[in-house]
């Protein structure tokens, strides 16, 4: 009805503005609360969760105690109804069309034709048919239901019963492995988070040592008595299974925390994740050197991202390309490695490109023969360089499309060394009375 006709029936209504957007991260929120139930949990706008808890009842006492414990977290913020049933949308229906029955299969049989959530249309003509209860659908056979009221009703009949398979979509993808640990009483004590999260990581490497793998990404929940659930998360940059170095990453990530881990009336369950694994075989230490130095450099990158956030130590990867300022990317630290590794110059040639480039590259004065000859003098930054030698040049074009469009002239590059020993990298941008303007030259980078 109408707000006006509703005021009229009650005058102390209280009316509020609707906010669908508020609402669906208020179901956000409270799927987030429900993992602590099970990993697999479905948010079911406008105002559902579907949650499959088979082979986690047990961990709290049984089914009756997972509906307990959810009615206790979140019956006093919002109105709760539940419903456990073998398939998502049974309990879907059987939560939204609450009926007294024996058991689960005459519970879902008394259920209105509503509870299939057909299109309003289709719903018409099954009610004028005379079937307003599922179990006058049940008895029929699936054909002439499909041939009369079409197929989606058919469909939802058989997921309803348990006909075809319907599983869940996850909001968050399931990790490969997952461990938890649920107390009596809540701890409060930071040292006791740490030293549970340590017996989960213990039993997390034991069983990736019994898959010949190592976890990437480490993923902590620790969830409050009072539903809130606090989320930590570890990355290394080499797979690993070593509790002790996620003891110290995880000690890392809390004292870098902004906002202070906060236990409030305690921690009742802790879950640990390992959302990303890699082969790892049995490793030898002490053995091989250069092993050794990679690991401990892994180990400090690790160390730093835990601190400073994983997009804040970076390191540089090589592109396919033949433009230098583009012949570079940069990556987290810890992300695996997509492309090749830098190529390595002859052991007796100096190096093609600099380490140093300077963006943009800054103009230089220069004594040159025209038209391509090396340059012989140059002045950079008000500094006279003498030119004692000279390779090159290295002619550079713009990818042809920027050449047609913006009109780039070719570079011709040289390495150059001056009197003193410095090496530099000198460019002369535009073709001698081959292209439009005077050529210029720059200096692009400087060889250590």
């Amino acid at each position: 009805m109408t707000l006006a006709d509703a005021l009229a029936r009650v005058p102390g209504l209280r009316a509020e503005q609707a906010d669908p957007a508020a609402d669906a991260r208020l179901l956000l929120r409270l799927s987030d609360t429900a993992l602590r139930w099970s990993p697999i949990v479905q948010p079911d706008p406008p105002d559902g969760l579907l949650i499959d808890i088979s082979g986690c009842a047990h961990l709290f006492g049984g089914e009756a105690a997972v509906a307990a414990d959810a009615q206790r977290l979140l019956g006093g913020h919002v109105a709760v109804r539940h419903a456990i049933a073998s398939t998502p949308l049974a309990a879907h229906a059987l939560a939204r069309f609450p009926v007294s029955a024996a058991d689960e299969a005459q519970a879902i049989r008394l259920l209105p034709v509503t509870a299939l959530g057909l299109a309003p249309g289709a719903e018409m003509a099954v009610r004028r048919a005379g079937l307003k209860l599922v179990g006058d659908l049940a008895d029929r056979p699936t054909a002439p239901l499909s041939a009369r009221f079409g197929k989606q009703a058919a469909n939802a009949l058989d997921r309803l019963l348990g006909r075809t398979d319907s599983r869940l979509s996850p909001r968050r993808p399931l990790p490969a492995l997952h461990f938890a640990r649920r107390f009596a009483e809540p701890i409060a004590h930071v040292d006791s988070v740490l030293g549970a999260v340590d017996g989960l990581a213990a039993k997390a490497a034991l069983a990736l040592e019994q898959r010949h793998e190592g976890g990437r990404d480490f993923a902590i929940s620790l969830c409050r008595s009072d539903g809130e659930v606090r989320e930590l998360t570890i990355e290394t940059g080499q797979p690993t299974r070593d509790p002790a170095l996620l003891a110290r990453l995880l000690r890392e990530r809390i004292e870098a925390l902004s906002d202070p881990l906060d236990p409030g009336f305690g921690f009742d369950l802790i879950r640990f994740a390992v959302a990303a694994t890699e082969p790892l075989g049995t490793v030898q230490a002490d053995l091989d050197a250069s092993r050794t130095q990679g690991e401990a450099l892994s180990a400090l990158i690790d160390r730093l991202s835990a601190r400073h956030g994983r997009d804040r130590i970076r390191r540089l990867l090589p592109v396919d390309t033949h433009v230098p300022e583009r012949a570079v990317r940069s990556i987290p630290a810890q992300a695996s490695n997509p492309a090749p590794d830098w190529p390595l110059p002859p052991a007796s040639e100096p190096p093609l490109r600099p380490i140093c480039l300077l963006d943009p590259p800054q103009p230089i004065i220069v004594m040159a023969e025209v038209p391509d000859a090396p340059p012989r003098r140059f002045i950079w930054r008000g500094r006279h360089h003498v030119v004692v030698r000279a390779e090159g040049p290295e002619r550079i074009a713009a990818p042809w499309w920027q050449m047609a469009s913006e009109g780039r002239p070719t570079r011709d590059y040289y390495r150059v060394e001056d009197e003193a020993g410095r090496r530099f990298w000198l460019f002369r941008r535009g073709l001698h009375e081959r292209e439009a303007g005077h050529p210029s030259w720059f200096i692009h980078g400087l060889f250590a």
